[in-house]
């Protein structure tokens, strides 16, 4: 989970850190869309793995990660900010010439703190230390991870 998780840290870097427009000096507009849209679609499919197939069988043991917790709760406020982050997108590809740098930096600003803390607080939550209170190493070897 670790390395996903750094993976989508790092991409939101990039794309915050080219969301002033400096974007431009490396690749047009239409690509710099295509790797924000890469981000949304790559974090969207992975709370969606996550949500489906591990969370509930964490959920069995590990209270944080049962319906209206802290996870689950965290990726509804991150999908809040993806869900504009794709409209704003769709618009600027039908109109590119209303992209703003500063709206869409105010769009990431908005799910930027709640994303990296809740990328910390998964990772610290399924790190061995903390899923040695719930299963044995046995159980863990057939967690969906």
């Amino acid at each position: 989970m670790a390395f996903f998780h750094a993976a989508l840290a790092a991409k939101f870097d990039s794309i915050y850190t080219l969301s002033d427009g400096s974007f431009a000096k490396i690749m047009p507009l239409p690509a710099y869309l295509r790797m924000v849209m890469e981000f949304h679609d790559h974090l969207d499919m992975h709370h969606n793995i996550e949500e489906t197939y591990v969370f509930p069988v964490l959920a069995q043991k590990m209270p944080s990660f049962t319906n209206n917790e802290r996870h689950k709760n965290s990726h509804k406020v991150i999908h809040a900010g993806l869900d504009k982050l794709k409209d704003l997108v769709t618009g600027w590809k039908e109109e590119p010439t209303t992209f703003s740098p500063a709206v869409l930096r105010s769009c990431l600003d908005e799910f930027k703190t709640p994303l990296f803390k809740h990328l910390d607080e998964e990772v610290h939550d399924l790190s061995a230390e903390s899923l040695k209170k719930y299963y044995t190493l046995e159980e863990v070897d057939r967690l969906p991870m």
